[in-house]
């Protein structure tokens, strides 16, 4: 007996982390990752907020993602609203680390894709970040 297929049984998502040197200080890169005005600089041609609410907009659509923390020149986490029946398994998480011994910056993309849209999101991030990179000017 054939079953229907359901919301229920797609796919899970697979994580993945990409982390990025950038070579700007954890605040200057925090600001860009925190604030709409920034983050409209490199991540969506648009972003606004209202409370815990960011709306982000590509080429006129609209994605809409909740903010769920944040810890100041360390990381911001959001989750999209598509994904909130999923409770608290997906989010995007943009961490910042600097090496102890060379004080290098890292930035930490973590994020979520089905199996079959992993290398285009990490495309999505490697072009997003190189934007940032570009904005701030580090190579």
């Amino acid at each position: 007996m054939a079953t229907q297929p359901n919301k229920d049984s797609m796919e899970e998502k697979i994580k993945f982390e990409i982390e990025f040197p950038i070579q700007a200080s954890p605040s200057l890169l925090y600001q860009y990752m925190s604030s709409p005005s920034g983050m409209s600089e490199w991540f969506a041609d648009n972003v606004n907020s209202r409370g815990e609410y960011y709306t982000f907009i590509w080429n006129g659509s609209e994605e809409k993602a909740k903010l769920l923390g944040k810890k100041s020149d360390e990381r911001i986490k959001f989750r999209w609203m598509d994904d909130v029946e999923d409770e608290n398994l997906y989010y995007f998480e943009l961490r910042i680390v600097v090496d102890e011994i060379t004080k290098d910056v890292s930035l930490i993309v973590t994020d979520f894709a089905e199996e079959d849209e992993v290398d285009e999101g990490k495309m999505f991030w490697e072009n997003q970040i190189s934007e940032l990179k570009h904005i701030i000017g580090s190579n």
